[in-house]
């Protein structure tokens, strides 16, 4: 199937999991991605495994700086985009006492203000029947213990989608969002817990899920090109819940 024959999408935080999936995903439709990750190590990896119609350069979503480059790096590649999936992110998890400031800003600055001024900044290279696609989280819709500031993040993402829905109507922009449950990424990477920690976490999880098991990256991927494609041509200002149906059941 070729539902993106010579498009291109940008797909920020995209050398690893749900980003990395979307990629090969669009790719294998027809279409062209470029990639965005923190390191020039792991985009390059990236990149060489997706192929040909893969292009990247490093950017941090946290970082001001790296989001006002956007712009002169994507019209090296290209003058237009099809999709755009600001995806970049990673969790840190604390109690309510054992919160720092450090802590907040870093959530926020990445979540938050990377993913409205990565649209804000991208804005004009999207052309008229182009989708924008927000990751949220099925957190918002739950209560879990240590995960305050990650969710609040989360939950300001998710009032984006209805918001830039409003906003980019009149330039024929669709603006959706995927909510994520429980997905095989490296979201715990920056948390500084031991691989064994990891591991322990990820299975105590298992139980709570409906479907007992992590979803695949690629499950996130499919939902997200649904949302892009024309079969999802009336659907504007919405978000695709994917979490084996944890926030509603659990």
């Amino acid at each position: 199937m070729q539902r993106f024959k010579d498009q291109f999408a940008l797909i920020t935080g995209g050398t690893n999991g749900m980003g990395f999936a979307t990629a090969q995903k669009f790719i294998s439709d027809g279409g062209h991605a470029i990639i965005t990750g923190r390191s020039e190590e792991t985009v390059h990896n990236a990149v060489q495994l997706l192929g040909e119609k893969a292009y990247g350069f490093p950017s941090n979503a946290g970082k001001m700086e790296d989001i006002r480059d956007l712009p002169e790096q994507v019209r090296q590649i290209t003058p237009n985009l099809d999709l755009l999936f600001v995806n970049a992110g990673y969790g840190r998890f604390a109690s309510v006492e054992n919160t720092s400031e450090e802590h907040f800003d870093e959530l926020f600055d990445m979540l938050v203000k990377g993913t409205f001024f990565t649209v804000q900044q991208i804005l004009p290279f999207m052309r008229e029947g182009s989708s924008i696609i927000l990751n949220t989280s099925f957190v918002t819709t739950t209560g879990m213990a240590n995960f305050s500031v990650y969710t609040a993040a989360k939950a300001a993402v998710q009032s984006f989608i209805k918001t830039f829905a409003s906003e980019l109507t009149g330039k024929g922009i669709r603006v959706n969002g995927v909510s994520p449950g429980h997905i095989k990424t490296n979201i715990f990477s920056n948390t500084g817990l031991s691989t064994e920690q990891i591991s322990s976490a990820i299975q105590s999880i298992i139980p709570s899920i409906p479907f007992k098991r992590l979803g695949e990256p690629m499950e996130i991927a499919n939902a997200v090109l649904f949302l892009a494609s024309q079969e999802a041509s009336y659907i504007h200002g919405t978000e695709l819940t994917v979490d084996a149906g944890i926030s509603v059941i659990s």
